[in-house]
Parts: C-alpha cells; sequence; structure tokens
C-alpha cells in the first residue's frame, strides 16, 4: 500500500465494471492502496494537505491488472525443451529434468516468471507447483519470497503427486511424495501463508496435479482439507485425448465425471485447459459455477486443441487466462493470452465468437472471479483495491486506431507505461521498478545452465 494520493489524468479508462463503463479522456484517484474516484475529464482536488503525485495519461488506456489464473514458474529454467512433443511425450522427457529442481533453481526461475507477467501488465498471478523432490528445499518458499521481490500479488497452489509409474502414474516414483506428507505440508502451507484478508497480497490453494498423477484418495482428502481450511482448489482437467482416454480404461468415465465423484465441482474450484468437453460438461461447470484458466498458448504449443471458451461463458463459468508452465509458452506474457483467446475463440466458432472487451475481460474480472477476488480486484471501480495497468497507444504500432480496446488486444504488444498493485509501481515507462531486470535474467540463466548440466552429468 502507497501512503498519499496518486491521480492519473488524460487517459482512457476501460473499467471492466458491470456495466462496461469506459471513458475517452478520464481520471483515476488512488489513495492508501485502493481506487478512490473514477470518471470522465479531469479530475477537481479537494482542499485537503494529502501530498499528490499526477501522472500525465494522455496518450495511454488504463485498465485493471491482468490475473493469471494458471502457471508453473519454476519450468522458466526449462524452456525451449521438447520442442515438438505432444504433452506426455513432453512430461515424458522433462520430469526427469525437473526431477534436479532445488531451492535456488525455483527462485531464480520464479523471479524470471513474474517479472515478465509484470511488464505484460499482470499484478496478480497463481502458480502450480506440484514437484517436491527429496532434500530440494523449501520451494514454495522460494517462488513466495520471489513474488515479495517482484512485487505481485501471488496465489501460489501447493501442488502434489502421489501416482508414479509403479502405479499406473505418468510420472517416474523419484518426484513423487507419500500422500501422508502431501496432506500434511499443505495444511502446514495454508496455516504459514494464507492471507484470507480483502486486501491480501498471498494466498494459498490446494492443487492435486492431474487425474493421472494423483490417486482418487489423494484427489478426495485434498478437496476435504482446502473446505474444511476455507481456500480454494485447482487442477488440470480435460487438456488432452490421452487423458480422457486414461480415465475411460481406468475409472470407466470420463475425467470430469471422475473429478466430480469425488468432490470437484463448486464455484470455489478452478480447472486449467478442459480444452476436451462435450455440451453436457461445458453445461455442468456453468451450472456450478465452476472456473476454468484459458490457456491459448500452452494449448496451441503442445497441440492438444482449444477450449470451447464462447460456451463455457454462456454456460456461467468464470473463464479466466493463464500463462500456463514456461516451457510450454516461452513467450511467458499475459497480454499476449488476452490476445490469443480472441484469435484462437473465432478459429473455433467464427468472426463473431468473441470481441475485444470479451477478451479484456477474460484476462481481468473473470480471472479474479476464479481466484475468488473478484470483490476486490478486477475492475476499476471506487472502493477497489489499486491494480491497475496503464498501456500507451499513440505511438506507430497503434496510430489509426481509434478505439483504445480494439488497439490493445487486437494491435500489436503495447508498450506498459505503468503498472500499479495496491497503488504502489511495480513498472514504470517499461521497466521494472521493484528490482534489476538484468540481474533477473542472470540468475534465471545461470539456474538452467546448472539444472540442465546436472541432469547431463
Amino acid at each position: 500500500m502507497t501512503a498519499g494520493r496518486l491521480v492519473v489524468e488524460g487517459c482512457a479508462l476501460a473499467t471492466v465494471d458491470g456495466a462496461g463503463t469506459e471513458h475517452r479522456s478520464g481520471h483515476l484517484v488512488v489513495e492508501d492502496g485502493r481506487i478512490t474516484a473514477v470518471g470522465p475529464g479531469t479530475w477537481t482536488p479537494p482542499d485537503d494537505a494529502v501530498e499528490t503525485r499526477r501522472i500525465d495519461g494522455r496518450g495511454c488506456l488504463a485498465v485493471p491488472g491482468l490475473v493469471n489464473c494458471h502457471h508453473h514458474l519454476y519450468q522458466w529454467a526449462t524452456r525451449g525443451l521438447v520442442q515438438q512433443g505432444n504433452l506426455f511425450e513432453w512430461l515424458t522427457d522433462l520430469y526427469p529434468v525437473w526431477a534436479r529442481i532445488d531451492e535456488p533453481v525455483v527462485h531464480a526461475a520464479a523471479r524470471a516468471g513474474l517479472a515478465s507477467l509484470a511488464l505484460s501488465g499482470c499484478t496478480l498471478s497463481t502458480d502450480h507447483h506440484y514437484v517436491f523432490p527429496d532434500e530440494a528445499g523449501d520451494l514454495l518458499g522460494a517462488e513466495i519470497e520471489a513474488a515479495r521481490s517482484v512485487g505481485l500479488r501471488f496465489h501460489p497452489c501447493r501442488g502434489s503427486m502421489d501416482l508414479g509409474r509403479r502405479h499406473g502414474g505418468l510420472p517416474p516414483d523419484t518426484v513423487i511424495q507419500d500422500r501422508d506428507v502431501i496432506l500434511r505440508e499443505t495444511d502446514e502451507a495454508i496455516t504459514r501463508h494464507h492471507d484470507p484478508s480483502p486486501d491480501a497480497m498471498l494466498q494459498i490453494a490446494v492443487a492435486p496435479c492431474t487425474a493421472f498423477t494423483v490417486s482418487g484418495e489423494l484427489l478426495r482428502e485434498s478437496a476435504e482439507l482446502a473446505r474444511r481450511r476455507g481456500v480454494r482448489l485447482h487442477t488440470h482437467l480435460a487438456e488432452t485425448v490421452e487423458e480422457e482416454a486414461y480415465c475411460l480404461e481406468r475409472f470407466g468415465v470420463r475425467p470430469l465425471e471422475y473429478l466430480a465423484e469425488l468432490g470437484w465441482l463448486g464455484d470455489d474450484v478452478w480447472f486449467a485447459h478442459c480444452i476436451h468437453l462435450d455440451d453436457g460438461e461445458v453445461g455442468r461447470l456453468g451450472a456450478t459455477g465452476s472456473g476454468v484458466a484459458h490457456c491459448p498458448t500452452s494449448n496451441a504449443r503442445l497441440g492438444a486443441g482449444t477450449a470451447p471458451i464462447a460456451a463455457l461463458l454462456a454456460a456461467g463459468s468464470p473463464v479466466g487466462l493463464g500463462v500456463d508452465g514456461s516451457a510450454s509458452n516461452e513467450d511467458g506474457r499475459l497480454d499476449t493470452e488476452v490476445r490469443n483467446a480472441l484469435r484462437v475463440a473465432r478459429l473455433l466458432d467464427d468472426a463473431k465468437a468473441m470481441t475485444a472487451r470479451q477478451a479484456l475481460a477474460l484476462g481481468t474480472i473473470h480471472g479474479a472471479r476464479c481466484l475468488g477476488r473478484a470483490d476486490d480486484l478486477g475492475s476499476l471501480e471506487p472502493g477497489k483495491l489499486a491494480d491497475v495497468a496503464l498501456w500507451r497507444l499513440d505511438g506507430l504500432g497503434h496510430a489509426g486506431i481509434a478505439d483504445p480496446v480494439a488497439a490493445l488486444v487486437l494491435g500489436p504488444p503495447a508498450p506498459l507505461e505503468l503498472l500499479l498493485v495496491g497503488g504502489r509501481p511495480v513498472v514504470e515507462r517499461g521497466e521494472l521498478r521493484t528490482a534489476s531486470e538484468d540481474d533477473i535474467a542472470r540468475q534465471a540463466a545461470r539456474a538452467s545452465r546448472r539444472l540442465q548440466a546436472a541432469v547431463s552429468a
């Protein structure tokens, strides 16, 4: 939170509120970490002694900070590998590499991934970390510290795998954990880190990895633990046809039905991917308020397909966006996902399947709904937390696009003029202000080299 007052004036605003309010030229006022005023025209200062910083927003568009609903930050250290494998081939080749991660690798990778997210307009990110090799150190703590250093809100998911190859799962037995250990350490992580307050910078979710890496017992007990502790639930669902075949062969049902039988539907749950759904499953997700993290770039990178986003939205499911693991989306930027979400929706259906404003809503208010933060984040409204992205749209790349939202979503990547998290500047004029980008890049490259050297030794 910042003391004093910050005012952005002269900018276009897309508030993404319930009425879709927009201003061609307006103002945004922030005090004590929250938005106190949003409106058209110039701002009239009150007669008080509050120290005020004024920012000229002419040529810019202010939108809510973007929300990243699915990621695997540790994978930044293994980008560019297995370039032509499908998901199962990709996982099979990379699990032995990930078995060598440790606390320094995870910290360096997470800082790089989170810095990239900040530079792409993201103010709140989750992470799904499910690989915990023996003697690797405090991996969850390492990424939490990375988020604190970059300055983003963070919702890490304590992931898990207990079903190795010996018992019919996909991962090697060296990267799985005992179920009792998983449940105990997950419970301890909630006690140690979870902040339920409205302005929380850090919240924990419970997140077994997948139906083919986690036993039914762990899936059921994880859901019970999350609800007992009042935190959210997350896992992968219906990402590939191979997952569907696996569930049909092993359990006699499709992936969604399998998870539903284990207590995994509800407005406290969000799933990653959800590509291979039939019409009934789409309706079931919507009817239960279960959320979806749509990952268009990663899905394309792995050739997995694309989720039926227009149908999910019509059914009432909150659909946010996810960058997904950096090893299946080397771009690592969330503004790219806003752009690609619109493109793949139209490829799947037609040119009317999604508008630029709907795509922006996926990256903002719908993402906040997925993570349970829509009361305080996801739109620019008085009383909400001051998580704001200010994009510069007056350069050559956007010249001639009269609609600023279309310029942001349909045009080339826009320069990020300012990123506020709780009113605190994290990015200014395209540069990270909370940490050294050069230092982050050097440490990430060093961690990647060390990890891959350990594997080849």
